[in-house]
């Protein structure tokens, strides 16, 4: 008899519940989750899955199936620099810190998932790693995970993840085929002038003004560079310069970051920025540095894995329930490098509720989230994993 993997996480929801609410009132910033860690190992031991560290605070935990194919589960561990504001007997009890974008929802899911698919794995038609991410909010921990060898021995043939997500109603299933996340390049524009005094701004080189000329120069490279139907985003973030009305400072220091879906667009408006930002300012009489980073790719959906996903969320919710997403999302995701390395998926899980006041957005300080969507999340980690392998 097939498994009813909803009937069996519903009865765990109280026990769910609970690890998530633990993890939501001690949130860990990236490479920080030193508690966070140990709780996972707790579970881990205690059901005799073995596992071993990695990217500092991380883990890889493997359940040894009957067979050769392997699926990676993952889910992210860290909490944002934020303080929690929610009149709940579950809120944050560390100052600045909130688990604001359901990371303990996502780790405790993956528990949950670890803990039946481990109760099944003499039925299991191969292995499944668990990957506890760290550091998603900031540099990703996945990228030194595949790097320390997590997608071998035994290799992994494919990856699913999932995101909790407030604009989608509590036991509903967003999917998004293709491309799902854009790809991020943070840059840092440093130009320096010659100082002088307000009233004689032909003594000096000004680098405010150049900076300004730059900013609505490099606005230009998305609006009429790319193709309009392709979405991309290059923002200004931040201008600094001068310390008084009447100096002109020596340098003005402009931050931002791009945003592009194809690879072909993130090399070009890369090479954009520096050839219109040296123009500018060498027009301008100016000198300047220019540090552009390479951050996280697009994250791009496997058909095939995909549609496993959109089987396996059928299963669980309904067909009515399953929402195909059209658009993107111009955001970042470290699930990217996975998505990078293997055949992937990576779905939306809805946690909003509207009329248990459930709407506030992620990485602010009033989000929470449906708690019923954490027994539909681990039934459809465990269906996925379980008729993959099969």
């Amino acid at each position: 008899m097939d498994k009813d993997f909803l009937k069996i996480a519903k009865s765990m929801k109280e026990k769910l519940v609970d690890v998530r609410r633990d993890l939501h009132m001690y949130p860990e910033l990236g490479y920080e989750e030193k508690r966070t860690s140990r709780k996972i190992k707790e579970f881990l031991k205690s059901w005799n899955i073995e596992y071993r560290e990695t990217a500092g605070t991380g883990i890889c935990a493997i359940i040894r199936g009957n067979g050769n194919k392997t699926i990676g589960i993952r889910a992210d561990m860290d909490a944002l620099p934020l303080q929690d504001r929610k009149n709940c007997s579950y809120h944050s009890q560390v100052k600045g810190r909130m688990h604001a974008c359901g990371h303990d929802a996502h780790t405790t899911i993956l528990l949950g998932a670890a803990k039946i698919l481990n109760d099944v794995k003499d039925e299991l038609k191969g292995n499944v790693k668990l990957f506890f991410e760290p550091a998603e909010e900031t540099t990703g921990g996945a990228k030194i995970m595949i790097k320390e060898g997590i997608l071998e021995d035994p290799k992994v043939d494919r990856v699913i993840g999932l995101h909790v997500e407030e604009n989608i109603e509590v036991g509903d299933i967003g999917l998004k085929f293709g491309v799902v996340n854009a790809a991020s390049n943070p840059f840092t524009i440093k130009i320096k002038g010659l100082g002088a005094h307000g009233a004689r701004p032909n003594m000096g080189i000004d680098p405010v003004v150049i900076a300004s000329h730059v900013v609505l120069a490099l606005q230009e490279i998305v609006s009429r560079e790319l193709p309009p139907v392709d979405p991309a985003v290059l923002t200004v973030g931040s201008i600094h310069g001068g310390t008084a009305q009447n100096i002109i400072p020596d340098e003005a220091t402009l931050s931002g970051i791009i945003r592009t879906m194809k690879s072909e667009h993130r090399s070009y408006v890369k090479k954009r920025l520096i050839e219109v930002t040296k123009g500018i300012v060498n027009s301008m009489r100016g000198n300047c540095e220019i540090n552009i980073e390479e951050s996280y790719p697009c994250l791009y959906n496997d058909d095939e894995a995909a549609g496993d996903i959109l089987k396996a969320a059928r299963q669980i919710v309904g067909d009515g329930h399953v929402k195909i997403l059209q658009n993107p999302s111009m955001g970042v995701e470290s699930f990217a490098y996975f998505s990078m390395e293997r055949p992937s998926a990576f779905y939306y899980l809805g946690c909003g509720n509207r009329e248990k006041g459930i709407i506030h957005p992620a990485h602010g300080n009033l989000f929470d989230i449906d708690e019923d969507c954490l027994p539909i999340g681990v039934a459809v980690q465990c269906r996925a994993a379980y008729d993959f392998l099969k």
